[in-house]
This record gives structure tokens, C-alpha cells and sequence, in this order.
């Protein structure tokens, strides 16, 4: 049976680069991104993050289907990097019309992920832990995210809570 790893943590507290520590063990990596380059400023961030990554990767791109994309993923592939599951939950809320499509998504990748194709690193932010929103879309992409965090982090056989760069287990 495959790893499910999940790790969750505020901005810049080292998620991503705990992810690729992680990922170091294994011979055939793939990285499914989920960003989009909508202006310059994002398209520096996937830049960056390629080069970090390096070209032991074979990167894949999907912004809402990654369910499909983590099935896809060929059986040579020994682990995958989904980065990252809040800009996912952002993409959702953006591109989908009703909450009940948001949620089919969201069942969707809980039942890959049940059994998954290789083993998966799914990193994603803590959103729950500042104030409440002001506005009402603020709040629904804070819930949403909060909800995936729960449900991947239950399904997973590892959790890890990223703080100040220091890995905590969850789980």
C-alpha cells in the first residue's frame, strides 16, 4: 500500500521544502501543480519552485481535475508531490459554479487517495488559524480549505504541521 502524506502549515513555514526532503528516497518523482501564471508575480512563484525542485521531476499541471491527474500518473512513478491543495481549493471556488460541485472534487480525490497510484505528498496551508475573514468569499475559501485539510489529513497515513521551518508529526 502506498504513503499518503500530508502537510499543512502557514505561508513560508517550509512546507514545500519539507516536501521535496521527503520526496529524496524515492528514483521516479513527479510534481502535480496546481498554480496558475495569472500575472507576473505568480509566474515568478512556479518559476522559483521549479528551479528549487530541479529536473528530477516530471512536472505535471491541472488547476481542478487532480484526481484524474494523480490516476493518470504513470506506475513508474514511485511518488508525487501535489502542491499545493489551498491554491486547488482557490481554483474550485473561482471555477465552480455550486458547492456541490466543490465537494464532488473534493470526494473525488478522498477516493484516489484511498488508493492512490504511488505514494503522495500533498502539501497545502493552515488557513484556520488567524481571524475570521470580513467578507463572506473570504470565509467560504477558508472553510473549503479548512474541509479538504480535514478530510486528506484523515485519509493519510502521515500528518505533518509545518511551524518556523520545523516539522511537527501529526500523525
Amino acid at each position: 500500500m502506498a504513503d499518503v502524506v500530508f502537510l499543512t502549515g502557514g505561508a513560508r513555514s517550509g512546507k514545500s521544502s519539507f516536501a521535496l526532503q521527503c520526496a529524496e528516497r524515492y528514483a521516479k518523482k513527479a510534481f502535480l501543480a496546481t498554480a496558475e501564471p495569472f500575472d507576473d508575480e505568480m509566474a515568478a512563484r512556479i518559476d522559483k519552485h521549479r528551479e528549487e525542485r530541479g529536473e528530477e521531476f516530471e512536472t505535471l499541471e491541472e488547476p481542478i481535475d487532480i484526481d484524474i491527474a494523480l490516476s493518470a500518473i504513470p506506475r513508474s512513478i514511485d511518488v508525487v508531490i501535489i502542491d499545493c491543495l489551498t491554491v486547488w481549493a482557490g481554483n474550485l471556488l473561482y471555477k465552480l459554479e455550486s458547492d456541490e460541485r466543490i465537494t464532488e472534487h473534493i470526494d473525488r480525490l478522498l477516493a484516489v487517495l484511498q488508493n492512490p497510484p504511488c505514494n503522495v505528498i500533498l502539501v497545502s496551508n493552515e488557513t484556520g488559524m488567524g481571524i475570521v475573514p470580513e467578507n463572506a468569499m473570504s470565509r467560504k475559501f477558508r472553510d473549503i480549505a479548512g474541509t479538504i485539510n480535514q478530510k486528506v489529513a484523515a485519509v493519510s497515513t502521515e500528518a505533518w504541521l509545518l511551524c518556523s521551518g520545523l516539522p511537527v508529526r501529526l500523525k
